[in-house]
C-alpha cells in the first residue's frame, strides 16, 4: 500500500492472547491523561487516548467473559471502539473491520485525540495495513453442505480434499481446523480457484486506498521470551473465566435459540469447547483442557503472524517492566504526531 511521505504514524499494540495488551493500553491512556492534566488547568482541553479494538471476538455483544472483554471500569478509563457492535448471530468480516477502523481513526483524530489500535486478530491488522484480497463472501448454502459432509466423513477427510485442490493452504492447516478448512473449500467451490492463489493476487481497495495512505501504522508487539510463561497465563486466565461464570454466559447464548456452534461467534476459542460440554459431548475436565489447548494454538498462530512483520517493535511481555516498555514505545510513536 502506497503511503504519503507525510503519513501520520498510528501506534498499534499487538500481541497474542494473555500478553498484557489491555494493561499496557490503559497504562498509556492514564499516563497521557496525567500529562494532559499537568499541562492544562482543564484536562478536557488536552488530548485523550481512544482505543480501537483489533479483535474479532470483542465485536460480539453478550460475549464478555470468554473473550476477556475490557470491564466497564476499564472502558470508562478510556474510550473504546469496535466493541459490542455485532450480534452473535451475524457475521463481521475483515473488510467490515477495515472500513470501521479507518472511519473511527479519522473521527478520533478529528476530535484532536490520540487513536491507539489494540488487539490480536492479525488478519484484521493485515487487512487494515495491506488491503483486502478479492475473496468471495460467505455462502450459507455452501457452508451447510460442507458441515453436512464433515458430520458424515469428519474434518480430516475434508482436509484431505483441500490438499488435492489447494496444497499450500492445506499444508498450513491442522486436519481438525474446521473453520479454516471450511473457508478454504468454500472459496474454491465459489471461485474455482484455490485460496492460496487468490491471496497471492494484488489487493484492491480503491475506495479506501487514499484514506489508508494518510496513516503509517506502527506495530508494537508484545511477545514472550519464554513461551511457557504465556502458556501458564493462558491456563490461569481460562480457569478464572470458568470461575467467573463463563459456562453461564454460554448457556444464556444457547438459550436464545438462534445460535449454533457453526457460527463464527460460537467458533471463538473457549465458546466452541463450552458448547460441546453443554451438549454433553465431553466432560468438564476435557472441556477445560481443550479450551486451554485451543487458546495456546491461537497464541501460536498469532505469534507466527507477528514474526512475519520485520518492521515491528518487539517488547518481551514476560519482562517485569513490560507495561512500562510498551507505554514508552507507544509514546515514542504518538509523540511524532505533533
Amino acid at each position: 500500500m502506497k503511503q504519503s511521505s507525510e503519513a501520520l504514524p498510528i501506534a498499534c499494540l499487538l500481541g497474542p492472547t494473555a500478553s498484557g495488551k489491555t494493561a499496557a493500553a490503559l497504562a498509556y491512556a492514564a499516563q497521557t491523561a496525567a500529562h494532559t492534566a499537568a499541562q492544562h488547568a482543564n484536562a478536557a482541553c488536552g488530548r485523550e487516548v481512544e482505543i480501537v479494538s483489533v479483535d474479532s471476538a470483542l465485536v460480539y455483544r453478550g460475549m464478555d467473559i470468554g473473550t476477556a472483554k475490557p470491564s466497564a471500569e476499564e472502558r470508562a478509563a478510556a474510550a473504546h471502539h469496535l466493541i459490542d457492535i455485532v450480534d452473535p448471530a451475524d457475521a463481521y468480516s475483515a473488510a467490515n473491520f477495515r472500513a470501521d477502523a479507518l472511519r473511527v481513526t479519522g473521527e478520533i483524530l478529528a476530535r484532536g485525540n490520540l487513536p491507539l489500535l489494540v488487539g490480536g486478530t492479525m488478519l484484521y491488522y493485515k487487512a487494515l495495513t495491506q488491503g483486502l484480497n478479492d475473496l468471495p463472501g460467505a455462502d450459507p448454502a455452501v457452508r451447510a453442505q460442507l458441515d453436512a459432509e464433515a458430520a458424515r466423513d469428519g474434518w480430516p477427510a475434508l482436509h484431505a480434499r483441500l490438499a488435492q485442490v489447494d496444497p499450500p493452504t492445506a499444508a498450513r492447516l491442522a486436519p481438525n481446523d474446521s473453520q479454516r478448512i471450511q473457508r478454504a473449500l468454500e472459496i474454491f467451490m465459489l471461485s474455482g480457484q484455490p485460496m492460496s492463489a487468490l491471496l497471492a493476487a494484488p489487493r484492491s481497495n480503491a475506495v479506501q486506498e487514499d484514506e489508508a495512505a494518510r496513516y503509517r501504522f506502527v506495530p508494537i508487539a508484545l511477545e514472550p521470551s519464554d513461551r511457557g510463561v504465556l502458556h501458564k497465563r493462558i491456563e490461569q486466565r481460562f480457569d478464572a473465566m470458568l470461575a467467573a461464570g463463563f459456562l453461564d454466559e454460554v448457556k444464556a447464548l444457547r438459550a436464545r435459540g438462534d445460535l449454533d456452534p457453526n457460527l463464527p461467534s460460537m467458533r471463538c476459542v473457549g465458546y466452541r469447547q463450552a458448547w460441546e460440554y453443554l451438549d454433553g459431548a465431553i466432560d468438564y475436565a476435557t472441556m477445560r483442557d481443550k479450551g486451554v489447548f485451543a487458546t495456546r494454538q491461537l497464541c501460536k498462530r498469532q505469534l507466527t503472524w507477528l514474526r512475519a512483520m520485520p518492521e515491528r517493535i518487539v517488547i518481551d511481555c514476560c519482562a517485569a517492566d513490560a507495561t512500562a516498555q510498551a507505554v514508552a514505545a507507544i509514546s515514542a510513536v504518538a509523540g511524532t504526531q505533533g
